[in-house]
């Protein structure tokens, strides 16, 4: 037998790719996509009608898929009413889930109407007709176990059901309602309310067409794998009715690029790689074959490292004081949780990344909306710095000119232990996230701030804090040029005081980390800082608006977030770039300053100080975001579910008490499934696991509950972690679901210009193609260009800090207020001592 084709129909849903992948792994099935709304089929056009008939006729079924909006919006459903509308002359099988289930319903004269409470990421049993094998036609649940399935929706299928008794529900919910005698019910779940009992369609058949339709996703990780029966029973039957009505597939090929593919014009979808070979690159192999300065930075260079035993005093931030005072710019990826206690060994991070000299590394620039790239970096003798602009082709994202400038330094990962060779390190805002699903901002960005900066780092210390070592590393083309310089950076650190002499290191710093709550130190002259928070009743009041929306069946979850605002007096440059340690007595004047604040006060596996690209960026961030290995492992660690530590929240029984409960497991779940949709669109169908599912771990501070997804790109190389990154921003846990549409909510309920550094991400991708990101949570940040003046020889810096939360059904609008200011408490801390 042919291989079965099937059309899978997106309505812009972030759990596609997962029934694509269910739908060829269960069904050995190959999977177009096509969206809702494509182009090359305008319903407006004369030709419309013939054209989706020839598209369907080169298939064997159709499913229609879910997403956001209601089943009554012609623009949420697009070509899925005009499916139902076919004559049966050109009828095809067709499968409905969730919102193509409800157009099922509307076309069969059906209502589709609010639930009472919306019902997301709540897994429930299905009761279904087991043991009747006609229901007036085929039953698609005939001789299937008992099973659970996960249930994503706000508005769901009145069909009659509530008129009928408890006396002769058993008999009636199998048979056609009189009044829509098309619609023959299948399967059923029973909600508890406080008055009643909610009876919620699950599953119906068309009674005469070949059209079946779920209410539930059978794609969720947490949809038991019995139910799969109930695919491939459907596929059976459509197979049958094809043989028994004499349909025949079409045997031509979809032409490539037209409707074959997930419609989205910034990320790379299923079998579209980033290819740096790929036509219209030419803008940057023209300037990477020219003479230009910058061009060849980095080319041809070779690893060299030296390794030294880490005495047991010293940290990140004290290699850096030693090597690195007087510098303009810095990116420190800091474990600083790595020797703290109290908390679990899962989360406290072994290594710690520092890159040197970063004022001498080239830097790419990007902002979304601009078509070129800013390349910064040193002239070959060093004495100033050189700005390029590279244009970017007609169809180049930034995504692949960072391919290809990466591609040409590649080098391989050998037998080193290293996590990090040298290669990208850098961050990427929020906004940079929206560009590659096709959001943009509510309102104009007045600033040319990057939204992506990442420096190509060829000199770097990596600290392994479990082997109890330092690794001082060179990307060079000169074998005896990185002897040198190893050598004369060891010696530097080996002679330095600090580095000898643990009694010089200040203890005090060390000893705060087994503390919960931070001693506080006498106020000082220095002036006070202002600090503008949410208003509690303004945000309230933004969770009963994203209520709404769900309510609407518009989304499945919104993370809502806002910003807490500082000002405060600047330092001058040059104390900027003194890295002088925090005095006692005196509250943290300098950014480096409050960044040693921060990691002794809430030390976390991911933290970050980084100065670069015009922002200064002081993380404490608990989530990574993404790992992947030069072999092509992918992990990805959504975190949802936090629960501070208190007297009465002390051990982690008493925490998983708190978290285990289903809403706090719905929160996580929806984003587990949202990462599965993002890692199958690389990894392909049937290359993505979830180990770990709603964990909860142990941090200096909080509890959180946490999942681990993982993937594997094809073995054929064709594609690189850049292309995961691409495809997964921004991150779910900071979105919600459906995340296009959760973001266009949130863009304008927040009403906010832009979240900025925060909800993006810091990390690394080494020149062998391994990297590992984290969410930029936890953190404040500020920008050189945000200024006040406060008068002569006085100007002002605003620190911003972003908190928020997962906006549920289940949420209380107290609950979600508690739960933003408790995220935010970390960070501001820092400023406790001057407000």
């Amino acid at each position: 037998m042919n291989t079965p084709r099937i059309l899978f129909i997106d309505a812009y849903d972030s759990f596609s790719n997962n029934i694509v992948s269910l739908l060829t792994t269960t069904l050995d099935a190959h999977v177009d996509i096509v969206p809702i709304d494509p182009p090359e089929l305008n319903p407006s056009e004369p030709e419309f009608s013939q054209r989706l008939i020839n598209l369907l006729r080169r298939y064997d079924a159709v499913v229609c898929g879910p997403g956001p909006g209601s089943p009554d919006l012609g623009q949420d459903v697009g070509l899925m009413k005009y499916i139902w509308e076919l004559e049966p002359e050109h009828l095809v099988p067709v499968l409905g889930i969730c919102l193509g289930f409800q157009s099922l319903v509307v076309s069969c004269g059906g209502i589709v109407k609010k639930l009472k409470t919306g019902i997301h990421g709540m897994i429930r049993e299905i009761d279904h007709a087991i043991d009747r094998p006609n229901l007036q036609g085929s039953n698609i649940f005939y001789g299937v176990e008992p099973f659970k399935a996960t249930l994503y929706h706000s508005l769901h299928a009145d069909i009659g059901q509530d008129s009928i008794s408890a006396d002769n529900w058993a008999m009636s919910r199998w048979s056609s309602p009189v009044h829509l005698p098309d619609v023959v019910p299948l399967a059923w779940v029973y909600e508890n309310r406080d008055d009643c009992v909610e009876r919620i369609l699950m599953s119906m058949r068309h009674r005469t067409k070949p059209f079946w339709g779920l209410q539930y996703h059978p794609e969720s990780i947490c949809t038991e794998p019995t139910g799969h029966q109930v695919i491939k029973n459907w596929f059976g039957e459509a197979v049958r009715w094809n043989q028994t009505n004499n349909r025949i597939r079409d045997p031509v090929i979809p032409s490539p690029g037209a409707t074959t593919e997930l419609h989205n014009p910034h990320t790379h979808n299923l079998g579209e790689g980033i290819n740096p070979l790929e036509p219209g690159l030419n803008s940057y192999r023209s300037w990477a074959n020219s003479n230009s300065e910058l061009s060849s930075f980095g080319i041809n260079h070779r690893y060299s490292s030296k390794t030294l035993r880490l005495p047991i005093h010293i940290e990140a931030p004290d290699i850096v004081e030693i090597l690195q005072s007087g510098k303009k710019d810095f990116i420190i990826l800091d474990s600083a949780s790595a020797k703290a206690n109290r908390i679990g060994a899962d989360v406290r991070g072994r290594y710690s990344i520092v890159a040197l000299d970063v004022d001498e590394a080239l830097k790419l620039e990007y902002r979304t909306g601009d078509r070129y790239v800013t390349i910064r970096g040193p002239t070959s003798q060093g004495s100033h710095e050189v700005l390029e602009k590279v244009q970017l082709g007609a169809r180049q994202t930034i995504w692949q000119l960072l391919a290809e400038f990466w591609t040409s330094r590649r080098i391989t990962a050998g037998d080193h232990s290293t996590p990090f060779l040298g290669g990208f390190m850098g961050y990427t805002t929020y906004e940079l996230g929206l560009e590659g699903i096709d959001v943009s901002s509510h309102q104009e960005r007045r600033h040319g701030r990057p939204d992506l900066c990442f420096a190509w780092v060829t000199k770097s210390v990596v600290i392994d804090h479990t082997e109890g070592i330092i690794r001082l590393q060179y990307l060079s083309p000169s074998e005896p040029e990185a002897k040198g310089w190893v050598d004369s950076v060891a010696e530097k650190l080996s002679t330095s005081p600090v580095w000898s002499d643990g009694l010089q290191v200040d203890f005090n710093k060390r000893a705060q980390l087994s503390q919960l709550t931070p001693p506080s130190t006498p106020k000082s002259t220095f002036t006070k800082a202002s600090i503008q928070v949410p208003d509690a009743d303004e945000y309230e009041a933004k969770v009963r608006t994203c209520q709404d929306y769900i309510a609407s069946g518009d989304s499945y979850e919104l993370c809502l977030t806002d910003q807490t605002h500082i000002t405060r007096p600047r330092s001058p440059a040059k104390t900027e770039s003194s890295l002088a340690p925090l005095e006692p007595g005196i509250p943290p004047q300098t950014s480096w300053q409050l960044y040693r604040s921060l990691r002794s006060r809430q030390p976390a596996p991911f933290g970050s100080y980084i100065r670069l690209g015009g922002a200064t960026l002081i993380s404490s961030s608990p989530e990574r975001f993404l790992e992947y290995s030069a072999d092509g492992l992918c992990s990805m660690r959504p975190m949802k579910g936090t629960v501070r530590k208190s007297r009465a929240v002390s051990t982690l029984a008493q925490a998983e008490a708190i978290l285990h409960v289903p809403k706090e497991e719905a929160e996580n779940l929806m984003i587990v499934d949202l990462v599965r949709h993002d890692l199958h669109g690389v990894c392909g169908p049937g290359s993505v696991a979830v180990p770990k599912l709603n964990i909860v771990e142990e941090y200096a501070s909080v509890f959180q509950m946490i999942s681990v997804v993982e993937g594997n790109l094809p073995r054929d190389g064709s594609k690189s972690g850049l292309d995961v990154l691409a495809a997964s921003l921004p991150p779910g846990s900071m979105t919600g679901a459906p995340k296009k549409r959760s973001c266009e909510i949130l863009n304008a309920v927040e009403r906010r210009r832009d979240r900025s550094l925060y909800s993006g991400l810091v990390g690394y991708m080494d020149a062998a193609g391994r990297g590992d990101w984290s969410v930029t949570i936890r953190s404040l940040f500020r920008w050189d260009d945000e200024r006040l003046h406060a008068g002569p020889n006085q100007d002002l810096e605003v620190w911003h800090i972003g908190a928020g939360g997962a906006v549920t059904a289940l949420s209380t609008a107290e609950g979600e207020r508690d739960e933003m200011f408790t995220k935010l408490k970390g960070p501001l801390g820092v400023f406790d001592d001057e407000a």
